[in-house]
């Protein structure tokens, strides 16, 4: 795992970035490598790479980046970790005709698969990546991020000239113009809580697509291609396997992915709370080992109303897999001492708050030796996991019903004036009179109603009649486009799969991960498992009404009757209590703060928000949105 930045003339004729510009775009990133950091420069200075490096696979300084080939005509700086590259690596002395000078790096192994077979070598690779090639025979520049989006790449078009890197902070040195809100994206924001692709809350800067490559030609001209679609690689013959079947074939490639990912030169641990999903990672990476696998679990200080401890099922699995298991309690004080590194880190909100256990669990990892974990990430959008996809599976059936639309704008418009704008039958009125989806996303903030009193009078003339479905619909028209079966659950699942899961999920495990120098893999975003789940259809998944039901036949025996049968919990933060005391004043303070030196919020209706407890978890969104807009824009 590393951190990766650089630059390519778009235009011949465009100023150039020096060495010192490059070398303070990596010393941005020294917390993703704390092992090393390196530049290359084109002779020419048409693009420059740097690295930031932690040591993982093949930790000989031979495999050090940016890493060249054997003429040094094709140049790569990657982040992430290719897990079947030794077996491409055979392939390709088999064919021949390659000189190798590392016995086992998997960037080397790269540079040969493209020297090979071009971008088709995508195809091939099992992993996690985001890599920036120079191909200086063909004067081609590449950005590629892996398929599901596991690893973040940001970049920005200035003045002729693109700059890119694995954090945002890395591209803010580069700018000559003061940081600006993308006010759009905060509208979207407040929707998602977090930004969904290619837009950042940055104005000027974006993120590159999972699944997806940038292509520069010598002439400046630019393409972007999709590479993987999970629709184009689904099974079919899964449509009419029997439950059995399914579990063994499931339970077979996450049992390959699991190993898959312990590939390492260093040590390899695993977070664990006590749910089905970090327990079958647990009990699948003890097989097969020689010594006791370190577990590694966050709880609080107490129980809270919002929030209860899932410390003793954490426990019970790691006795059952003879893992050795450490844990830290957090309060209210650890969660104000992190607060200024959390938005440090997060370079644009990530309006989580399990960002904070996120943080706190991989530094107890990375205190005890461990360098790679494994996480849990996935498994809950692949398999119908969450209890409020039910009810927006049954409002979807709803939105089915023949009702006209014109009804609907009506039934919308009523309850609209009875004061129930915010209510989410409303919402599913809304929608369904606009022709649009229910499900939007599986982590929605604030519904359109409450979003245009939300924002001030100026913001809501410049949004005009958009709404946020807007940022989906690419992703909706493609899954129209394409999915074998146009259920409701599979447009929920592939919704989270492109927006949710890269963009909120995966990325406060990333950002708050290499905080602390820790690579996270994730075994249920495997993408040939992702495949295979996405080919299991509708009336499988939910069969009984049962949340996880396939995952739960696939997993029993591996885990404990107890972890699969008790009522799901998910990782959380209780906020809502903590938000009585200090916490709430300080989220009053900061937000109503933005509000009045920004003009974007309506201060009033914000202000009212803080008289109603249950709207605390809420506000937690805006709150870290005020935090990012001090540390970055003012």
């Amino acid at each position: 795992m590393c951190g990766i930045c650089g630059f390519y003339k778009i235009r011949k004729t465009a100023g150039f970035l020096t060495e010192d510009y490059l070398n303070e775009m990596n010393q941005k990133m020294i917390l993703r490598g704390p092992d090393g950091g390196n530049l290359w420069l084109e002779k020419e200075n048409r693009c420059g790479l740097g690295h930031r490096r932690l040591s993982i696979i093949d930790l000989s300084t031979m495999a050090t980046q940016p890493m060249e080939n054997e003429d040094g005509k094709i140049v790569i700086a990657f982040n992430g970790e290719i897990y079947n590259h030794m077996e491409i690596r055979r392939e390709l002395e088999q064919i021949g005709g390659h000189i190798w000078k590392t016995d086992h790096s998997d960037t080397e192994m790269i540079l040969h698969a493209y020297e090979e077979w071009g971008l088709e070598c995508l195809q091939k690779f099992r992993g996690m990546f985001a890599i920036a090639l120079w191909d200086g025979r063909k004067k081609e520049f590449f950005l590629i991020r892996d398929r599901i989006g596991i690893k973040p790449l940001y970049y920005m078009q200035e003045n002729g000239i693109l700059t890119f890197a694995s954090e945002i902070k890395a591209l803010l040195p580069v700018r000559k113009t003061k940081a600006k809100i993308n006010e759009k994206a905060l509208y979207d924001y407040l929707s998602f809580l977090t930004t969904p692709c290619e837009d950042t809350l940055f104005e000027g800067i974006n993120k590159l697509r999972p699944g997806t490559y940038m292509v520069f030609g010598e002439d400046g001209k630019y393409k972007k291609e999709r590479y993987w679609d999970v629709w184009d690689h689904t099974h079919p013959e899964l449509y009419h396997a029997s439950d059995e079947e399914i579990s063994e074939i499931l339970l077979d490639e996450l049992r390959t992915a699991v190993k898959l990912r312990k590939e390492a030169d260093v040590p390899v641990g695993v977070f664990l709370s006590g749910g089905i999903d970090s327990s079958t990672n647990a009990a699948l990476f003890s097989e097969g080992e020689n010594s006791s696998v370190k577990t590694f679990c966050i709880g609080y200080d107490r129980e809270y109303e919002s929030y209860k401890n899932e410390t003793e099922y954490a426990k019970m699995m790691a006795s059952y897999c003879g893992a050795e298991y450490k844990e830290r309690l957090l309060n209210q004080d650890d969660l104000f001492d992190f607060l200024p590194e959390m938005v440090r880190l997060q370079d644009e909100p990530i309006a989580d708050p399990v960002c904070i256990p996120v943080y706190y669990v991989s530094k107890l990892a990375r205190d005890n030796g461990i360098v790679v974990a494994q996480v849990g990430e996935g498994s809950d959008e692949l398999f119908w996991g969450y209890e409020s996809w039910k009810t927006y599976l049954k409002l979807s059936k709803l939105n089915d019903k023949p009702i006209p639309y014109s009804a609907k704008k009506i039934g919308c418009s009523l309850l609209n004036r009875m004061g129930k704008g915010n209510r989410i039958y409303t919402e599913l009125l809304r929608r369904g009179s606009l022709k649009q989806p229910v499900f939007w996303s599986g982590a929605e903030a604030f519904y359109e109603y409450d979003k245009k009193r939300m924002i001030s009078e100026s913001l809501a003339k410049k949004i005009g009649d958009y709404t946020s479905f807007e940022a989906i619909r690419p992703t909706y028209d493609q899954f129209m486009e394409k999915a074998w079966e146009k259920s409701h659950l599979n447009w929920m699942s592939y919704a989270d799969l492109n927006h949710r899961l890269p963009e909120l999920l995966l990325m406060r495990v990333d950002k708050m991960s290499m905080g602390v120098s820790l690579e996270c893999r994730v075994p249920f975003l495997d993408h040939k498992f992702v495949e295979l789940a996405m080919s299991i259809p509708q009336n499988k998944k939910t069969e009984g009404n049962i949340s996880k039901t396939v995952l739960k036949k696939t997993v029993r025996g591996v885990i404990p009757d107890e972890i699969i049968d008790r009522k799901k919990q998910g990782f959380g933060v209780p906020v809502y209590d903590w938000f009585m005391g200090r916490l709430g004043q300080e989220m009053k303070k900061e937000v109503l703060y933005f509000a009045d030196q920004t003009g974007l919020l309506n201060r009033k209706y914000v202000g009212e928000m803080f008289e109603h407890q249950e709207y605390a978890p809420k506000l937690w969104y805006l709150f870290n949105l005020a935090l990012w807009w001090k540390e970055y824009v003012k």
